[in-house]
């Protein structure tokens, strides 16, 4: 494709804020918090309407190269096209400098934002505080999305022997840090309050390691089991994998 050609469909593109896609010979270096080069290839350049700038290779999801809110440029130099995105504070800049050009393409796409997350933590919290008798009976919700000195506590409840109960909701399987989460927020509502607390963490699985650590620091674990749904996630039901403290008093 002739440069003043491409230049002009990119300059176009980038104006109109579409979407504008370069595929050519390039060479790519980089020079701001570190520094680097990029031999000559054939490559992808994704110009978004954002003024994000990526520079993709036929391999990996992620660019190899890229920029968010970049100022972007396109000139010709002598037998290049030179592409340009630049960022003044702090000062970094991309230069693509292509050989050869085989196409541009520009798209013009919708803007909107507006995108759902089912299943999302949030989401879940939503449907227990309607009801945590479904945990376990006389538990009552007292707040959601505790504030801490460092963190949220996803539920704050009060069982039927009017101990606190700290809930900590994960989508996804509990790791160590899941625990070490938990525990952090007992203690800090422990102390804020003055009050015996527990402490109980509910996931779809839960980690070994987690597990252990878990059963040292007298914690508790519900397996959570949902579905996630439109326009909104169900919980199919809850079921028991360590028994609480309860049984002991």
């Amino acid at each position: 494709m002739d440069f003043g050609q491409a230049r002009k469909q990119i300059l176009d593109s980038i104006k109109a804020k579409h979407l504008c896609n370069v595929v050519g010979d390039c060479y790519v270096e980089y020079v701001g918090r570190a520094a680097s080069k990029l031999p000559k290839g054939r490559r992808l350049l994704m110009i978004k309407g954002d003024c994000s700038f990526a520079i993709h290779q036929n391999r990996l999801l992620r660019p190899t190269n890229y920029m968010m809110g970049a100022a972007i440029s396109c000139e010709l130099e002598g037998n290049t096209l030179l592409i340009t995105a630049s960022k003044s504070n702090p000062r970094e800049i991309i230069k693509a400098i292509f050989y050869g050009i085989d196409d541009v393409r520009a798209y013009e796409m919708n803007e909107d934002s507006d995108i759902r997350l089912f299943g999302s933590e949030r989401e879940l919290s939503n449907e227990l505080m309607q009801d945590l008798g479904f945990l376990e009976k006389g538990l009552k919700p007292l707040n959601q999305e505790e504030v801490l000195r460092k963190g949220l506590v996803d539920i704050l409840a009060e069982d039927a022997k009017g101990r606190l109960v700290v809930i900590e909701l994960k989508r996804r399987r509990a790791d160590f840090n899941a625990v070490q989460q938990l525990k952090r927020y007992m203690d800090q509502v422990k102390n804020l309050k003055g009050i015996e607390t527990r402490g109980i963490l509910i996931a779809p699985d839960i980690r070994k390691n987690a597990h252990e650590l878990l059963e040292k620091y007298g914690l508790e674990f519900f397996h959570l089991d949902f579905e996630i749904g439109n326009p909104k996630s169900h919980i199919r039901g809850l079921q028991k994998k360590q028994q609480t403290i309860d049984k002991f008093f």
